[in-house]
């Protein structure tokens, strides 16, 4: 993963702890990683964490341009080798699966032409709705990655599915997505 250029987005959940330490396991194997969080995130774990371990400002604003005078979406769309969205929550899943582009990572995962890695997490009456389990066959359809939750103690209290999956299991899913990616196609 040496100097692969990587943006990690966090959204809402209280598996967004569990994002701190994926991205530290990314920049020890050598990745430049961008942190895109939601405002939602910011609830969960703040912009001081991520700008510590990545060295790099963390984007959250459409509109308010930090570094790239076309927009934030479309400059780190075209740097993103792939973009990482862990936790996804329910409502980024239904974004994505609908097209919905009302914030800068919802607006990014439209922009971006690398892969896109989901790695959901959520209460397990929530994971297995109907509505959610349809929102991720759509974004499979659409070629979009998943790293699954497993099942697990949750936050919540209960044991179930929609753990979010582990950092090493990410990290190897984000490697094997490079590797991919960089196998030339005829």
């Amino acid at each position: 993963m040496t100097d692969r250029e990587l943006v990690l987005g966090i959204t809402g959940g209280i598996a967004a702890y569990k994002s701190a330490d994926l991205c530290s396991k990314l920049m020890q194997a050598g990745a430049k990683v961008t942190v895109v969080l939601t405002e939602a995130a910011e609830h969960f774990i703040g912009r001081t964490t991520f700008e510590a371990l990545t060295g790099r400002p963390v984007y959250r604003d459409l509109f308010a341009p930090q570094e790239h005078h076309i927009g934030e979406h479309i400059g780190l769309a075209r740097r993103a080798e792939v973009l990482v969205v862990a936790p996804a929550s329910a409502d980024f899943l239904a974004k994505a699966a609908c097209g919905l582009a009302d914030d800068l990572l919802s607006t990014l995962t439209l922009a971006v032409t690398c892969p896109v890695l989901l790695a959901p997490a959520m209460n397990t009456e929530m994971w297995n709705k109907p509505a959610v389990q349809r929102n991720v066959k759509q974004l499979q359809e659409d070629g979009f990655h998943f790293a699954a939750p497993g099942s697990g103690w949750l936050s919540c209290g209960q044991v179930g599915a929609g753990r979010m999956a582990e950092a090493e299991e990410i990290q190897q899913q984000i490697g094997a997505l490079l590797t991919a990616d960089s196998i030339p196609t005829d």
